[in-house]
């Protein structure tokens, strides 16, 4: 199981997964965050903080999960008052419409909440919308092992 470790985040993955804890470089003048990229395939090394260049090459089969952490001035805002990590997701929770580029097949869900005083986005790419009913179970118990660091502990 690899363990992923960066920025006051973590995770051991469970076999047939990769993932990475990145922060992008910052251009002048921008603050950037850090992202978790967890997948059930190979993860290309270009890709956007909600899997732009790699849910399009995802199987029925596949699982994208982004964790994108927002600035200190988002916790306590109205968007992030959920508290804790929204699991569990359930199967009707996802849909076609919920993806930030619809792709044939696939369905989505995000959600926004504050986890040890920071707050994040969680989105959730499935390859299949007819298959999450078995998918759905697999991505909550992988959410499961994320441990999140409070604020003054990274």
């Amino acid at each position: 199981m690899p363990d992923l470790r960066a920025h006051g985040l973590a995770i051991s993955l469970p076999p047939g997964w990769e993932g990475a804890i990145v922060r992008r470089r910052a251009n002048p003048g921008e603050a950037t965050r850090p992202v978790t990229h967890l997948a059930t395939f190979p993860l290309p090394p270009a890709r956007g903080d909600f899997g732009a260049g790699a849910v399009e090459g995802m199987g029925s089969g596949d699982v994208f999960v982004a964790l994108f952490e927002y600035g200190p001035e988002s916790v306590g805002t109205p968007l992030f008052s959920e508290h804790g990590m929204p699991i569990p997701l359930r199967p009707d929770d996802f849909h076609p419409t919920q993806l930030q580029r619809r792709l044939p097949g696939q369905a989505g869900v995000q959600r926004f909440f504050t986890l040890a005083g920071r707050a994040f986005s969680l989105y959730v790419v499935l390859g299949s919308h007819r298959r999450r009913h078995a998918t759905v179970p697999v991505v909550n118990a992988v959410l499961a092992r994320l441990v999140v660091d409070r604020v003054g502990n990274r």
